[in-house]
């Protein structure tokens, strides 16, 4: 493969789901000849869907690698991305390992949670942003009522068209370049003006002496405006807005110019800020450096890692340095991706996107350099926490080691997956972004692992503690052939709110010192399980202040038998009362949602502490109880029709409501009696 490093494009393709992404992308592949049929979704020969679970479900849920060369010797290293909220994870990892983000817009249904999620994780890392107006073609479709509600959202001078559209719905023939057609038709004519004059105020913004000659009322030159068009791309201060249709190929040529022209290429930042405030410097030649971003396991060649080259080169058949794992990994081939089809390339450089197969340590987020010395790693990309979860048990018994490794060797692949033993409900869960994403991996897992699982709504951790002082007292007497067992213990638990707390106020010899620790033992074996659920006790102070003990008949075992004893009637004698667990909980909506979402948080014993705008969504911070978030995520995509999304994260546990403490107590206690029956 022959590249220019200043004629690489590398970008991510974003946007929500159903916008068209795929679509363009395939014909951007197809239009520069880099495959030779045009692929479809619906007819399940996309390049980029090339996965049976994309294709059965007609949408994207992996980031896809592709390339391919376009005009005056330019080269795109993309990276088509699933707008579907549950695989935001492929997103992320995609725009951390981007130059510049396309994001797709829909033009009949406009602005979308996925628009404002793409537009969101670009502006976090200040990256360059075009975007493309799709489907403009379709009934309803409307240009400038989608337009209107991205600069409205995101920047009326800072989102402007430099294409517009000619015709409306199926009438819509071509598009015209603001800056450049002469031949307007008069439909259009006061908005590309309006247009042309927000993008030369722009471009002579840039720079002092275009601005000077801008005043003045002198005439830019067309390579003055070029580059101030870059500059100002690249610099965030304008994004471009494209119209088109890839159901059409309408506009779709005037955006890859767009890209080639306008994105930057690899080396144009300078440097990369990297761990610990480094920063590399960004050069074509040097030791090679690259960051991984993905991983998957081929069902040929096995493990299959991706990274993105930032600086130096990488040469196939040869050796590099993983610095995070401080191992040395070899490797043969490099080749480049468009989906499944591999080309293999002697030699990677700054922009490309490349896979590796068979590495033996590399994961996600690894730092890798072609120099064993370099001292610098990039920051690792910030997933988000998963957001729902299942208890995972093996349908048939004695294969839950092979459900470990399978979904441990999963989650690898994908870090929004988590799996965990809760040490409270010793449940193993699996936790990801919604229901969907969750049964991906099981579905996943068996296809693989030839195994089957079982998934239940986890347990809830509650826990117990106490609101007064209590007294507990016990007597722990056995007496059988040889030695008995003997140990009488009395003790005072209440609150505290610092922790767990145990005072040894025993005075006159009533328990000899060498016993007292095994007190608390036996009070720390009862914490494990509390007197009203069966939960977990915390925040608490026990001080032992009596008790008796026998010469002979007197051990640890017995003084811990006696403790646990004692603590559960203490417990039991200062008003205890049950905790659950609350999470903050954040909620993106569009602003139509807005009554239903709150009426259902409301239901669901939730508290709404504020509502703001952020990137064009209605942000909703509250704090809701775990019990009641099972199946949000489920539940909002039904309430919002797709278009919601939410984050959460673990508060702080607090005292659940009698009527309800009284339920999952009286549910306990039924367990325990169908137990014991």
């Amino acid at each position: 493969m022959k590249a220019s490093v200043d004629k690489i494009r590398n970008f991510t393709v974003a946007g929500h789901t159903s916008s068209g992404k795929t679509t363009l992308c395939d014909l951007m592949l197809f239009k520069a000849k880099a495959v030779e049929r045009l692929g479809s979704v619906d007819h399940k020969t996309s390049i980029s869907d090339y996965t049976p679970d994309e294709q059965e479900k007609l949408s994207s849920i992996y980031a896809t690698a592709l390339n391919c060369p376009w005009n005056n010797g330019h080269h795109f290293f993309f990276l088509d991305t699933p707008g579907y909220g549950e695989f935001v994870g492929e997103t992320i990892a995609a725009i951390h390992a981007s130059d510049s983000v396309l994001i797709v817009v829909d033009g009949v249904t406009g602005q979308e949670v996925g628009t404002s999620r793409a537009w969101k994780l670009a502006k976090e890392r200040n990256l360059p942003r075009m975007i493309f107006i799709n489907r403009l073609d379709r009934e309803l479709a409307d240009f400038g009522r989608v337009l209107g509600q991205i600069q409205e959202s995101y920047g009326k001078t800072l989102c402007v068209p430099l294409t517009y559209p000619v015709g409306r719905e199926n009438s819509f023939t071509k598009v015209v370049n603001v800056l450049s057609d002469k031949d307007v038709p008069a439909e259009v004519a006061a908005e590309v003006a309006e247009a042309k004059e927000k993008i030369m105020d722009a471009v002579a913004e840039t720079d002092e002496v275009l601005t000077m000659k801008y005043l003045e009322g002198q005439p830019l030159t067309d390579e003055e405006i070029a580059k101030g068009l870059a500059k100002a791309v690249a610099k965030g201060t304008l994004v471009p807005v494209f119209a088109g249709s890839s159901a059409k190929d309408i506009g779709v040529a005037e955006l890859m110019n767009g890209i080639a022209t306008l994105f930057p290429d690899p080396l144009a930042a300078g440097e990369k800020l990297m761990k610990d405030g480094k920063k590399l410097a960004l050069r074509q030649d040097g030791p090679g450096v690259a960051f991984v971003f993905k991983s998957i396991v081929d069902p040929f060649i096995g493990q299959l890692t991706f990274y993105r080259v930032y600086s130096g080169k990488f040469i196939a058949e040869s050796e590099m340095q993983n610095l995070s794992t401080k191992e040395k990994e070899r490797y043969a081939a490099i080749s480049v991706e468009n989906g499944k089809i591999q080309t293999q390339i002697t030699e990677a450089l700054p922009g490309f996107i490349v896979a590796v197969p068979k590495l033996k340590t590399t994961k996600i987020s690894n730092t890798l350099s072609t120099d064993v010395h370099f001292d610098m790693l990039f920051e690792p990309i910030p997933f988000p926490n998963p957001v729902m979860s299942y208890a995972i048990t093996a349908v048939k018994s004695g294969e839950e080691e092979k459900i470990t490794a399978g979904l441990t060797k999963i989650a690898d692949s994908d870090p929004t997956i988590k799996l965990d033993r809760n040490d409270e409900t010793h449940e193993l869960l699996l936790r990801g972004m919604g229901d969907q994403h969750i049964h991906q991996v099981v579905k996943k897992l068996k296809n693989t692992n030839k195994v089957d699982v079982n998934l239940a709504s986890p347990k809830i951790p509650y826990r117990e503690t106490v609101t007064a002082t209590g007294e507990g007292h016990h007597r722990h007497k056995k007496q059988s052939g040889g030695h008995g067992q003997f140990a009488e213990v009395y003790l005072r638990v209440s609150a505290n709110p610092a922790g767990f707390e145990y005072v040894n106020d025993v005075f006159g010899g009533s328990i000899p010192k060498n016993f007292i620790p095994a007190i608390e033992k036996g009070v720390k074996e009862a914490m494990l399980k509390g007197p009203l659920a069966g939960c977990h006790v915390e925040n608490i102070k026990v001080s032992v202040y009596d008790g008796k003990y026998h010469d002979v008949d007197s051990s640890e075992m017995a003084f811990k038998i006696a403790a646990r004893a004692a603590f559960r009637q203490g417990v039991q004698s200062a008003r205890p009362i049950l905790l659950e667990p609350i999470q903050k909980v954040k909620i993106m909506v569009p602003e139509k949602y807005m009554g239903d979402i709150t009426g259902d948080l409301n239901h669901r014993r939730g508290r709404i502490h504020g509502v703001t705008v952020e990137e064009g969504m209605e942000v909703v911070n509250a704090e809701v109880p775990l019990a009641e978030m099972a199946r949000y995520a489920s539940e909002l995509r039904s309430l919002t029709q797709g278009c919601g999304s939410f984050e959460m994260e673990f508060s702080r546990y607090e005292q659940v409501p009698s009527i309800v403490a009284k339920q999952i107590i009286d549910n306990y206690t039924k367990t325990i009696q169908a137990e014991e029956e």
